[in-house]
């Protein structure tokens, strides 16, 4: 086996001698031996939280280039690798796809969750269905377990924030797996008593911890062992192969107590930091050095970061795959979950805890408080740290204040409200808010009441999402962890003033102005949080100027959503005069978060290119506006630019009377403002595509001379040639797929395109160029997919030969530009399909002729199945362990 859990021909041979793949795809149901060796792989996978919290969504992240944010690379990387894991051959071809989170114990946090469920439902359906499955092998223990909420630090959390995360998580994981969780994954593993007390008073059986987090153990006492002794454990020595139980101190001991896995030192850090994912022999080799011999059973649990498979170490996913399906099998290990060893294997023995820990810092907590040193690089302090934490325990007490003035007005319970709060950060569909605030409120409400009672419960969501752990993990404070938590904060207290009319900004600002950074362009957090946080909120009135910029190119229906915000469209009209265009307006936004509203006049002038000014004021009545808007298009049809600026100036008041501030596009926010300036840069780009192409072709021989006579081209020359034929390839691949309709049924145009970039291919190599045409091999993917789908679901068998041929040759195309097609999900697709439909029709048709029979019908089956078959070589997809059936 190869370094990325690939599987010798000898296995792929076994696995034909009976069922191909079945040992790779299907996990085991027999039941689980209850001796030997048990193996727990925990992965912990978690992002923060990085939602803009006055969109609700996360904004384009440069450093996470090419993809949009580190979630979606991230993803893209590990999340949907380890729902989809390949085992391959030593060629390289697909042998099996594993659903590595059917094997592993793992806990997705609920903020992730969120996020995989909106961006990518199939994957997310595919880590339910992990869970059910591994629940159904497990006697109903599956291998979720939940997590603290958003990832704070529960000994440094007040009490009620302790209780909110933890029923937050609970709540989250019943709402998605069905079940309540029977372990808790806790935020850097930091705990303390009071926390243990807050997990055992909400039924948590069992949590995992660093060895280092042990003080003592000795085994429970008994008849026969009445009193037995402690035994001091000195570094990470505790024994991780069994579960421990914890007891409260002075606790009633049949019943305060929580379970304790502790996971491998050693072996978790090599696989976070060593080379021990490198093949799976030797994962297994290291995981076997740690089975204690003389044991009837033990586990050998190992814990780590989810990120290590795919996303810090490249491809490791299919370590994992091949590891848990067959090296563990063939070594006689049970593979296994936390919560199924418990129930067959309760704890013999007890442990006391160190008074405050965490995996990741050797100062108890320190490294979310204190400049411990953990963490620093660069020779870079942390004196930020505990100004940033005070500064934020100040702001969460000032909020509570607030929270129970106006909520004990509103609410029965206010804290039982801001408990189940996170039912509607769940689900905030109308119907659903308004059931909330039924069972809550004391009276019904009247619909400021209403968006006061939201708005309140959002400041608390707020004030714990301002405690997220990445915010101290790191070096520095104006990080963009640090500045996340930052602007968590400045929502809460916008959301304070609008409910209470509190002040809290300016102290809060003072606060932070103690806490140093290590950047000279930002000497403290006050600088960071008027620098960063300040000039990053948003409000209605920048949401309405966003709305009527991007109207002048985007044809809005009545309604529409704009992030978190519902747009409805009163009224709209839009004027050009020549190379001038207004467009005036009114428009109902209205938040789906806390149902604020506001309707609003708007109004844009476009001068042309990148100039833009826009005007947006409150809705003063029918006749004001109707008089705005005529004065407005009076002025641009006799006067010209300058004047219906001035009008624009005279007619917009701010809440003073004053001129209105002016928003332009640099106001929008940054996906909309990117799709315009890709827009208004299309004509200058066209233009010189069309500069370049002349040239290209203006100098075709004197490229083709220079080549030949193997002389340095000229820059100039091999720009233009790179340019052109860029342009052509998109030019092509853009008319393959308007052509899919027609291609699908059979049309010639698709040859010809296919051959166009052919051609294409074979000029760039000729003259060496490089093509950068990201769009063309998204295109190609696209089209194969849909194509690979067509054929599959949707084929006709007199087409089905030039069908699989046009794959075929899409393929070797993308191969010949060098675009390095992903054929991810073709393959997966193909391989399903291969798995249920293809092989078991083809079997059966090949097993039921013979040439003695004469059945040809049967015959005839086989030979059309054939070009679906060859396909498989193309998408890297062995079947030789199917064919071997037939021999």
């Amino acid at each position: 086996m190869n370094a990325y859990g690939n599987v010798p021909a000898s296995l792929t041979e076994e696995l034909g001698s009976v069922a191909p793949l079945t040992p790779v795809t299907n996990p085991k149901t027999e039941s689980v031996a209850k001796t030997g060796v048990f193996v727990t792989v925990h992965g912990h996978f978690y992002q923060p939280p990085r939602e803009n919290p006055y969109l609700d969504a996360i904004e384009r992240q440069p450093s996470a280039t090419p993809f949009h944010d580190w979630n979606e690379r991230i993803h893209h990387e590990c999340y949907r690798p380890n729902a989809f894991a390949r085992i391959l051959n030593e060629k390289g071809q697909l042998v099996g796809i594993v659903n590595n989170y059917e094997y592993m114990s793992f806990n997705i946090g609920p903020t992730l969750m969120s996020w995989l469920e909106r961006y990518d439902v199939e994957v997310y359906q595919r880590i339910l269905e992990a869970d059910r499955k591994s629940a159904m092998r497990f006697s109903g223990h599956g291998n979720a377990i939940a997590q603290v909420y958003n990832h704070i630090i529960l000994p440094l959390a007040n009490e009620r924030d302790k209780y909110t995360q933890i029923r937050w998580a609970k709540a989250d994981f019943r709402s998605r797996f069905g079940r309540d969780p029977e372990g808790m994954w806790l935020a850097e593993t930091a705990v303390d008593y009071p926390t243990l007390e807050a997990l055992i008073a909400e039924n948590i059986r069992f949590i995992v911890l660093a060895p280092s987090q042990a003080l003592r153990c000795r085994p429970i006492a008994s008849k026969e062992q009445p009193a037995p002794h402690w035994i001091e454990i000195g570094g990470s020595q505790i024994d991780p192969t069994r579960p421990y139980r914890c007891f409260l101190p002075r606790g009633e001991r049949t019943k305060d107590y929580i379970d304790i896995f502790f996971y491998d030192g050693p072996i978790s850090r090599d696989l976070g930091f060593g080379d021990v994912l490198n093949s799976t022999h030797h994962l297994a080799g290291r995981i076997g050095g740690a089975i204690q011999g003389g044991r009837t059973s033990q586990l050998i649990a190992v814990a780590t970061d989810g990120e290590t498979f795919g996303h810090h170490k490249r491809e490791k996913e299919r370590c994992l795959a091949y590891a848990f399906t067959q090296e563990f099998p063939q070594r006689g290990w049970s593979v296994t979950n936390y919560a199924h060893y418990l129930s067959m294997f309760p704890p013999t023995w007890e442990v006391e805890l160190k008074p405050v820990t965490a995996w990741s810092c050797g100062h108890g907590v320190g490294r979310w408080q204190d400049d411990c040193g953990c963490g620093a690089q660069n020779g870079w302090h942390q004196k930020w740290r505990r100004p940033l934490r005070d500064s934020l325990n100040w702001l969460r007490d000032r909020l509570i204040e607030v929270y129970e003035q106006v909520g004990s007005n509103i609410f029965r319970d206010p804290w039982q409200a801001r408990d189940e709060y996170i039912g509607v950060i769940r689900d905030r569909s109308k119907a659903n808010v308004e059931s909330f605030l039924q069972r809550h409120c004391i009276q019904k409400l009247t619909h400021a009441a209403e968006i006061d009672a939201l708005r309140v419960l959002e400041m608390q969501r707020h004030s714990l999402l301002m405690f997220t752990s990445c915010g101290w993990f790191f070096e520095e404070l104006s990080r963009p962890e640090g500045v996340q938590i930052l602007r968590y904060a400045a929502r809460a207290i916008e959301l304070a003033g609008e409910v209470a009319g509190v002040q809290l900004e300016k102290e809060f600002i003072r606060q932070l102005s103690f806490a140093p950074t290590n950047v000279d362009q930002y000497k403290n957090g006050a600088e960071v949080y008027r620098e960063l946080v300040l000039s990053a909120q948003v409000s209605l009135k920048q949401v309405a100027a966003h709305y009527a910029i991007s109207s002048l190119f985007t044809a809005y229906p009545t309604e529409h959503r704009v992030y978190c915000y519902t747009a409805q469209q009163i009224d709209y009209q839009l004027q050009s005069m020549g190379p001038l265009s207004l467009a005036v307006g009114q428009l109902q936004l209205v938040s789906e978060i806390t149902w604020e509203s506001e309707h609003v006049v708007f109004a844009v002038l476009h001068l042309g290119g990148w100039d833009f000014h826009c005007c947006i004021q409150p809705f003063a009545g029918r006749r004001a506006y109707s008089e705005l808007k005529h004065e407005l298009f009076e002025a641009i049809k006799h006067a010209g630019a300058a004047h219906t600026i001035l009008a624009m100036h005279r007619l917009f008041k701010d809440a003073d009377g004053g001129a209105t501030h002016p928003y332009s596009l640099q106001n929008l926010f940054a996906e909309e403002r990117h799709r315009i300036m890709r827009l208004l840069s299309r004509e200058t780009l066209k233009r010189l595509d069309q500069l370049y192409t002349q040239v290209y072709r203006d100098n075709y021989a004197v490229l083709m001379a220079f080549y030949r006579d193997e002389l340095p081209v000229p820059p100039e020359l091999q720009v233009a040639a790179e340019m052109a034929l860029c342009h052509r390839a998109l030019e092509a691949a853009r008319s393959l797929e308007r052509d899919m309709s027609e291609i699908d049924g059979g049309s010639e145009k698709g040859w010809i395109q296919l051959t166009e970039l052919e051609g294409i291919a074979q000029e760039a190599k000729l003259f060496r160029c490089q093509l950068n045409i990201p769009e063309a091999k998204k295109t190609l993917e696209r089209m194969i997919l849909r194509s690979l789908w067509h054929l599959l679901h949707d084929s006709n068998p007199a087409t089905l030969e030039s069908d699989v041929q046009r794959i075929e040759r899409t393929i070797e195309v993308g191969q010949k530009l060098n675009l390095g097609l992903s054929l991810d999900r073709a393959q997966e697709i193909y391989y399903s399909c291969l798995n249920h439909q293809i092989m078991p029709q083809y079997l059966q048709a090949g097993l039921n002729w013979s040439p003695a029979q004469g059945d040809v019908s049967c015959r005839v089956d086989l030979l059309q199945m054939r070009p679906l078959l060859r396909l498989a070589q193309k998408l890297a997809v062995d079947i030789d362990a199917w064919l071997n059936q037939l021999v």
